[in-house]
């Protein structure tokens, strides 16, 4: 018979022992609380790790009653409420933790944890399935303690975080997985799950498959980024910090521009300033593409050095507590503009500049990509970028495939399963980033070649408009010449 630990009785217990020293009091209570407890022999008071940052453990960082940096319990709780007000009865939510990879055979990367995991339980860790329904709440399948690996990699949350820190309203081990999770699939008459994040752990258990044969399983994805779309106050207010420390890091980094033109030294210096003012990782590996390198949407070599009278390219981002950044700007380290970069750079400039116009409730990013097109046509066209050919469209896409924006919020394209037509509303993050990338061997006008101009702003939507988060960062050529010289 399993055994469920509830949030009332782990009250009990840390009450009888949280004043308790010695270690054979904490081993007589069992193996449920056996890794989750550190204590000192000099120390009248317990230390309990979760395996990531919590009131007791930083409270310079998690405040009382938060269960990650800024988010509270309650707004836990409101959002597994949400979620399940989404679904029909008895319908059941299976979400698992993201997997931990391997760079070597020994070496993982950094662990990033899967964005509605986190959003929805508070666990940044690895090795959990989540299970929600209308029935029981939230149940939490948590790893179980291994002390041979937690000497290499520290301790991890188990069932009693997924309690106490988590607020689940049950808890069990992994490895009871086979022999539970079966029954509460049987009794659900719809089940979602994540598709791109399916583990092995319940897709092949006979319960899950026989569903499938019966099409009771769903993507549960256009539900949980219906959830995380419109963004909280708090959420609002994490994703301020996040484009405030991007902004400032890259403020620094384009002052260190003129001095150092490497796309490494930039790179390197952009996640140094990031990082020190409190960012756990960057967004996404930064984009540093100078001269010619700038017209490659995603370049990521950042090897390269940057020539007298070339422009950099740096698209940029950073994660704080679970929200990331993305702002793009483009400059010529020595500080002056040539007469073709400023035509084209210009151009971008006005596109930016109007699509900003548009960016209120009611309006929608595919409204406003096609704004933006319009513009950007006309402008190539009086450039003598874009010619009047039989296929316009695929000349214009040469120039630019990319779109004016997308949601941003926990991922960089956070809620992708929103329609790009769904009507802007207050709370919803977006980026503005219009461009123009010209391969060094184009066949457009030899003065134009090998130029990559992006201008990208982190957009808040609000009752009366917009707030451009990342507007404390020169984008107008007067004032980028300025900071640099």
């Amino acid at each position: 018979m399993a055994i469920t630990l509830r949030r009332d009785a782990i009250k009990v217990l840390m009450n009888q022992i949280k004043y308790y020293v010695a270690g054979e009091r904490f081993q007589s209570l069992g193996p449920v609380l056996h890794d989750t407890l550190s204590y000192s022999s000099n120390a009248t008071q317990y230390i309990f790790d979760a395996g990531q940052p919590t009131a007791e453990t930083h409270p310079q960082v998690v405040a009382a009653g938060e269960i990650t940096p800024g988010i509270t319990e309650q707004e836990f709780i409101r959002r597994r409420k949400k979620l399940l007000e989404l679904l029909p009865e008895k319908s059941l939510i299976i979400m698992t933790s993201a997997p931990v990879k391997m760079m070597t055979d020994v070496v993982p990367y950094p662990f990033r944890q899967d964005a509605d995991y986190l959003y929805f339980t508070g666990c940044q860790q690895p090795g959990g399935i989540a299970v929600l329904n209308h029935e029981f709440g939230l149940s939490m399948f948590m790893p179980d303690s291994k002390p041979e690996e937690e000497i290499w990699t520290g301790q991890v949350a188990g069932t009693y975080a997924a309690l106490n820190t988590f607020k689940a309203d049950q808890t069990f081990s992994i490895s009871k997985v086979n022999e539970l999770l079966p029954d509460m699939i049987r009794k659900a008459h719809r089940l979602y799950h994540n598709h791109s994040m399916a583990s092995s752990r319940y897709v092949d258990l006979p319960a899950f498959k026989n569903a499938l044969s019966e099409s009771k399983v769903h993507d549960l994805c256009r539900y949980t980024h219906e959830a995380r779309w419109i963004k909280s106050q708090s959420e609002i207010n994490l994703m301020r910090l996040s484009a405030a420390v991007t902004s400032q890091a890259l403020l620094q980094t384009m002052l260190v521009s003129k001095a150092h033109p490497h796309e490494h030294i930039l790179a390197a210096t952009m996640e140094y300033e990031c990082k020190i003012r409190g960012a756990q990782r960057m967004a996404f590996h930064p984009v540093v593409g100078g001269g010619a390198n700038g017209s490659v949407i995603h370049y990521s070599r950042n090897d390269q050095q940057i020539k007298e009278g070339e422009m950099v390219l740096m698209d940029v981002g950073c994660e704080i507590y679970g929200y990331v950044s993305d702002l793009t700007r483009t400059w010529p380290p020595c500080g002056s503009f040539s007469p073709a970069q400023q035509e084209l750079y210009e151009l971008i400039l006005e596109t930016s500049n109007e699509c900003l116009k548009l960016c209120k409730p009611g309006a929608s990013l595919h409204q406003i990509h096609t704004h933006s097109v319009q513009i950007l046509s006309k402008g190539f066209k009086e450039l003598g970028i874009l010619k009047n050919t039989m296929n316009l469209t695929r000349s214009y896409r040469n120039l630019n495939p990319t779109s004016i924006g997308h949601y941003l919020g926990m991922d960089v394209h956070d809620c992708s399963s929103v329609s790009g037509d769904r009507p802007l509303q207050p709370g919803v993050v977006i980026t503005i980033e219009p461009g123009v990338y010209i391969p060094a061997n184009s066949s457009v006008p030899e003065r134009f070649r090998g130029i990559g101009i992006r201008i990208e702003d982190e957009v808040l939507i609000t009752d009366s408009g917009h707030e451009v988060l990342t507007a404390s960062v020169p984008k107008e050529i007067k004032h980028i010449q300025s900071l640099l010289r």
